[in-house]
């Protein structure tokens, strides 16, 4: 993987804490559904992992980082399935370098009503066309989400935010004194 990363996929409604433990991750992406995050497993490893590990949630993993500060995830106005949208965004963490209206793919029934974002998380990225969240980052921890999928083919600088996410991860780790797995 160009983006200087060898993952690992691991379902998260099959393990346990204690199994992500063992595979003594670097870093957590969490990914898309299906599903409601309350039933994914995703919300208990944010909660468990939350400053011990750069968290990054997509889609899905998106709706589980807001699940588990606080936020409600509900049914979308209309579905979202292999749709591209307009994103506009605040130039920081995932995004930075990143021009601001470029276009990102959507696969989504579910969102996080901007209204119940808790004061913990801050939201980073917005859809153009429905005002949706499409980004949320906490205020102090390195936890960021996308509702929309970076790893899209159709989803304009998809890479570059996969690559500002792992310099958070090597910046994590020197903070640390942690050796990143080869």
């Amino acid at each position: 993987m160009s983006a200087g990363a060898q993952p690992e996929m691991v379902r998260s409604n099959v393990l346990r804490l204690t199994d992500v433990e063992q595979h003594r991750p670097d870093a957590i992406l969490l990914g898309p559904g299906p599903g409601h995050p309350d039933d994914s497993g995703h919300v208990e490893i944010v909660r468990a992992f939350a400053g011990r590990l750069p968290l990054l949630g997509v889609c899905l993993g998106h709706q589980a980082v807001g699940r588990a500060y606080g936020a409600r995830v509900v049914p979308a106005q209309r579905l979202m399935h292999g749709k591209a949208s307009r994103v506009d965004h605040d130039g920081r963490g995932l995004f930075a370098g990143l021009p601001n209206h470029f276009s990102a793919t959507r696969y989504h029934s579910l969102i996080v009503p901007e209204p119940t974002v808790p004061a913990d998380l801050e939201v980073t990225a917005r859809s153009a066309d429905d005002g949706y969240v499409m980004g949320l980052r906490h205020r102090t921890l390195p936890i960021e989400s996308v509702q929309f999928h970076p790893e899209s083919f159709r989803t304009e600088h998809g890479m570059r935010m996969i690559s500002n996410f792992m310099r958070g991860v090597r910046e994590f780790a020197a903070e640390k004194g942690h050796i990143l797995a080869a």
